[in-house]
């Protein structure tokens, strides 16, 4: 690695969409992604972009991301956009219309806050 002070990373991904795993027990109080299915919709995802041969789209499974009771959640970069999937079928829309085409799903968005 350079220890040029001008070093430049290139960006790898148009898009990078990170999914929460995090897996608790059922009857945890906080809940978790896990527990709420992300688990075969993260699955379905990544079929997906290699389906669609889409090397510009990245995927990477993520641990807690702090809003356990909303799962299951997933964050896409670089617009920061946070999806609440529950559905396969929700999986291939965001695929189709955000991924794909550029136009982000507005019914699956939820903005998380901290309370």
């Amino acid at each position: 690695m350079s220890d040029d002070a001008d070093f430049e990373l290139t960006p790898l991904y148009r898009i990078h969409a990170f999914g929460c795993m995090t897996q608790r027990p059922p009857a945890h109080p906080r809940g978790s992604c896990g527990t709420a299915g992300a688990p075969p919709l993260w699955e379905r995802l990544g079929q997906l972009i290699e389906k669609h041969q889409l090397p510009d789209v990245a995927f990477t499974a993520a641990g807690c991301m702090g809003f356990c009771a909303a799962g299951p959640l997933m964050v896409v970069y670089p617009e920061g956009i946070w999806y609440r999937p529950t559905t396969p079928d929700d999986i291939d829309e965001i695929v189709d219309s955000h991924f794909r085409n550029g136009r982000r799903v507005d019914r699956l968005i939820v903005v998380p806050q901290r309370r």
